[in-house]
């Protein structure tokens, strides 16, 4: 599998009056690890521009298994679990220092043509490429 970790430190402007963070921004915090992921594999937002697809979210999961707070340093690791039919991240939110598990999480991305505006049945050729090059080095 490809993962990348990420380390993040938890603003003023992220969380509430109890200094734990707003449920809806745990959303940013699993875009901020998938864009690291998708640099990572050489396949990032602006490439999926240029190869003329999208690859919207079809489906996200999240369990707050323990509130994030104010400057607690966090650990997001995104790792890429399939990639034929669609593009499934599945996310782990932990404490920087104690590696205590906090969130879990998956997204799924459905892959659209920009051109045709229609669902594609299968992942690009140009992202699995990147993937399976990618995986190969790590061999």
């Amino acid at each position: 599998m490809i993962e990348h970790s990420m380390n993040y430190s938890i603003p003023f402007f992220d969380v509430d009056s109890m200094n734990i963070v707003w449920h809806g921004n745990y959303v940013k915090y699993l875009e901020l690890a998938r864009c690291e992921l998708l640099d990572k594999i050489g396949y990032n937002y602006k490439a999926m521009k240029a190869s003329n697809y999208m690859f919207p979210i079809v489906d996200m999961n999240i369990k707050y298994v323990k509130p994030l707070l104010f400057e607690q340093k966090i650990n997001i690791t995104a790792q890429l679990v399939e990639w034929d039919y669609c593009i499934k991240i599945v996310y782990k939110i932990r404490d920087a220092y104690t590696q205590e598990v906090l969130t879990k999480a998956t997204t799924t991305q459905a892959t659209i043509s920009s051109l045709s505006q229609k669902m594609q049945l299968n992942t690009p050729e140009c992202f699995t490429e990147k993937v399976n090059a990618l995986l190969s080095e790590s061999l």
